[in-house]
């Protein structure tokens, strides 16, 4: 993983340094008094441009057939900062370069090599003296540049200050500024028809074509159920055939939403620069003096950021949504507050022990479908010992994937994974969900279970009925923060649990829901049926193990 969590000392090949001193000269950017000044780069930023535009060292330039995106080693970019720390308007000079200044690699420098506005159509009359080895750059032809946003209003993130830039400097002679785009003109103002789109989720109709640049603006937004996720893969097969590459920016994301972002991030493509600068693990955002440690580590090389009102701001929302404002300022990957379990929730919860042995008494929780979704079993010791129990020859967890078996659930193996349990296991209470209403259910099956394995074990617990689920999720979301229950293992019990979100229901009351179809949470729904199977049989009371006597 290509993963840059501070700057570092540029050492490779690139045209960072030449792009640093175009910026500089071509782009402003408002000071804290709303006047115009000349843009430049802080460190973080300069880092990520570095690079973004950094050359590979065998890098060949052939005028008649210039490399593009194979002249460099990332093929796109992925930048996570906090808000205000100036994403926006480093975004902006990026994509102004795309659009009209040097960033197509033209070869080695040799001593006395210049680059000159006047040769790439801006009569500003700036040059830059390259080093001798240095890579040189030149303006690309036909730019088609493509501003990615999850609303209209999140595209003046970039657009915005493009605007201004394009308003407020040289560039007024290289790009006009139309309705709903930008466009690209030749040095002496003639029409062409290079451009920059701005594309949101409501405005889609130049997606598909073949793009040479494009900044994805907030991908921690962009999800499969929005549909933002497919617009973002599009234009990546759009920059493909053009040999165009990929800018991404977001805050943190909110892992339960599956996003672009975290896509992106966890991706082990080697071609995608990365850069994160994560807090430091041991801070607490929810102490005050901590807080301050973790704003003044990521706001690092944003002299622009007050961090008194950046406290101010985390401070107010915090009272509100404090998993927000561990994102937004913080900079920390952190569940959602619509989450019915926290990141804290999950510390010191799971243990390092064996399954128990057979013979232990539990109680269980079963969810039932069909396809789709997940089925699963899970079991509770009287200690409060949460765990999935094995079965079969191979030790299969009781658990099931509808996608690994063919779409459907395997009734065989869940009837023989209780079986097993029965056998390995003393059943004291197992609340049950049916499921369905129709010749899908597994209220048949429930009652057969009782016969073989009870009796008066296997009991049906709807989990639609919300006041009685609301009792049960309550009681396991207090005896998860009080330490009474505890997990094995198991990593899709956790991820269950961590996909769940809490959906409102009248009486301040909430049942649990999935932020996407593609995020399960059965073996969590499981896991509240097991608890309160086993909350139950403790009051009323455990029953004892039960003896065994050996006769001579």
């Amino acid at each position: 993983m290509n993963q840059n969590t501070d700057v570092g000392v540029v050492n490779f090949p690139t045209l960072g340094d030449l792009l640093d001193a175009w910026y500089e000269q071509h782009c402003t950017i408002p000071d804290s008094l709303g006047r115009r000044i000349r843009f430049q780069q802080s460190d973080w930023q300069f880092w990520c441009t570095a690079n973004h535009y950094r050359v590979k060292e065998d890098a060949v330039w052939n005028p008649d057939q210039p490399l593009l995106a194979q002249a460099f080693t990332y093929r796109r970019s992925l930048i996570v900062a906090p808000q205000k720390t100036g994403k926006g308007p480093w975004s902006a000079a990026i994509t102004a370069g795309e659009a009209v200044g040097p960033t197509l690699f033209a070869g080695w420098a040799r001593a006395g090599d210049v680059y000159r506005c006047e040769d790439n159509g801006c009569s500003c009359g700036w040059y830059f003296e390259y080093e001798p080895g240095e890579p040189m750059g030149r303006r690309r032809p036909g730019p088609l540049i493509q501003l990615l946003a999850s609303s209209e209003g999140q595209a003046g993130n970039v657009y915005g200050p493009l605007s201004t830039i394009v308003m407020d400097g040289p560039l007024s002679d290289l790009m006009a500024i139309r309705e709903g785009f930008i466009r690209v003109l030749d040095g002496d103002g003639g029409p062409k028809s290079d451009r920059i789109d701005v594309v949101s989720s409501s405005a889609k109709s130049r997606l598909g074509q073949p793009i040479t640049f494009a900044v994805q603006d907030e991908v921690g937004l962009y999800t499969k159920r929005n549909k933002l996720t497919e617009v973002a893969n599009t234009q990546r097969r759009g920059l493909a055939g053009m040999g165009g590459r990929s800018i991404a920016t977001t805050n943190a994301w909110d892992p339960s939403m599956e996003s672009y972002a975290q896509e992106t991030f966890e991706s082990p493509a080697k071609d995608i620069f990365k850069f994160y600068r994560t807090p430091p693990a041991d801070l607490s955002y929810h102490v005050k003096s901590e807080r301050r440690k973790i704003h003044k580590h990521v706001y690092a090389g944003s002299p622009w950021v007050n961090l008194g009102d950046i406290e101010a701001e985390a401070a107010e929302m915090i009272r509100t949504d404090p998993t927000e404002a561990e994102r937004f300022f913080g900079n920390r990957v952190v569940y959602g507050s619509g989450s019915w379990l926290h990141d804290s929730d999950f510390e010191g919860l799971t243990v390092d022990q064996d399954l128990p042995p057979d013979g232990t008494a539990v109680a269980g929780g079963f969810d039932g479908s069909m396809n789709d979704d997940w089925t699963a079993i899970k079991l509770e010791t009287r200690e409060g010992l949460l765990f999935t129990p094995l079965y079969g020859p191979d030790q299969r967890p009781a658990y099931w994937n509808p996608s690994e078996w063919n779409g459907e659930i395997p009734r065989g193996e869940v009837e023989a994974a209780w079986e097993e349990i029965s056998r390995r296991y003393e059943l004291v209470r197992v609340y049950c969900d049916p499921g369905f209403h129709d010749e899908r259910s597994w209220e048949s099956d429930i009652e057969q279970w009782d016969q073989d394995y009870g009796p008066d074990v296997f009991v049906p617990w709807p989990t639609n009925q919300v006041m009685r689920m609301f009792g049960a999720l309550t009681r396991f979301h207090a005896d998860i923060q009080k330490r009474q229950i505890e997990l094995d293992g198991c990593l899709p019990t956790r991820l269950h649990l961590k996909n769940c979100k809490k959906l409102a229901k009248p009486g301040d009351r909430y049942i649990l829901g999935k932020p996407a179809n593609n995020q399960k949470i059965d073996i969590a729904v499981t896991s509240v049926l097991a608890h309160e199977a086993a909350a139950d049989a403790r009051a009323a009371g455990w029953p004892e193990p039960k003896q065994e006597y050996v006769f001579f």
